[in-house]
């Protein structure tokens, strides 16, 4: 790599600083901070826009970090080391590389409805570990995309971004601010033929989820860690599912239950399939 060279903590650096705690900021540049081998490569191969790669200008680059620029148009930043330590946030020394990537529109059209749809909806999450996970798990389980509402934590906080391990890159994620935009984009998909059954979930649901077909259209709704769904949302369901569970638990983690639901549709899809 070649390019610019920073050692000091100058108005660029400050820039790029912010991204990691300042929402504002990030929403206003359009961008945040990724770090990571397979998650920075996720980003390449899936045609995100890297505005930057910064580099620890004090090691020899690895021959992943030599060819990562090829084919990509990008700015290079060469950085001290204890600068780029800040940036990702690491206290055992600089990573090899930061990526700085441009956030993509919060658009519900970039989420693709089809005949075996599979959404998930995650309302006003608290953590951003949680936002992450459920990210993971949608991407291992071949939902089509995830739609985050109301005042929320951030999609790209570098917590969430890290808990992804990637999959953000891989799956439409988008923000949308309350229940009315994802209701009038359901409306639409209808009138187009697409029946999507909007599917609630809650320890008092109307079936257990192995009970429920879960391989029609379907927009999964998790709840907010504490409090669940809010009434605008229950109002929005056309069913309700709970998880059968035995022990004394009375609820799973927000993300675990999506996990777990989640599981369940890819396990009735590929039963469906081999029929």
């Amino acid at each position: 790599m070649a390019g610019q060279r920073i050692t000091s903590r100058n108005a660029r650096f400050q820039q790029w600083h912010a991204l990691l705690a300042n929402r504002n900021k990030r929403k206003r540049q359009g961008e945040f901070l990724v770090q990571g081998v397979r998650p920075i490569t996720m980003a390449v191969e899936h045609g995100w826009t890297v505005r930057a790669l910064l580099y620890d200008a004090s090691r020899p680059l690895s021959r992943w970090a030599e060819q990562l620029p090829r084919g990509i148009s990008t700015d290079r930043v060469a950085m001290a080391p204890e600068l780029l330590a800040e940036l990702g946030e690491r206290a055992d020394g600089a990573p090899e590389v930061v990526a700085v990537v441009e956030m993509p529109p919060d658009d519900l059209r970039r989420i693709a409805v089809h005949d075996t749809f599979l959404g998930v909806l995650f309302d006003r999450p608290t953590q951003p570990g949680n936002i992450g996970s459920i990210i993971r798990s949608a991407d291992a389980f071949g939902a089509d995309g995830l739609i985050v509402t109301g005042h929320a934590a951030d999609v790209y906080d570098p917590k969430a971004v890290r808990a992804t391990t990637g999959s953000l890159f891989a799956l439409p994620v988008v923000r949308s601010p309350s229940h009315h935009e994802v209701a009038e984009w359901l409306a639409k998909e209808r009138a187009e033929g697409r029946p999507v059954a909007v599917v609630g979930t809650d320890e008092r649901g109307d079936a257990d989820t192995d009970a429920f077909d879960l391989t029609q259209p379907v927009l999964l709704l998790i709840g907010n860690e504490t409090s669940g769904l809010s009434t605008s949302w229950r109002e929005l369901c056309d069913h309700v599912v709970s998880i059968p569970m035995t022990g004394s638990a009375s609820s799973l983690n927000a993300s675990n239950a999506a996990t777990v639901i989640l599981y369940e549709a890819s396990r009735q899809r590929r039963l469906s399939a081999r029929r």
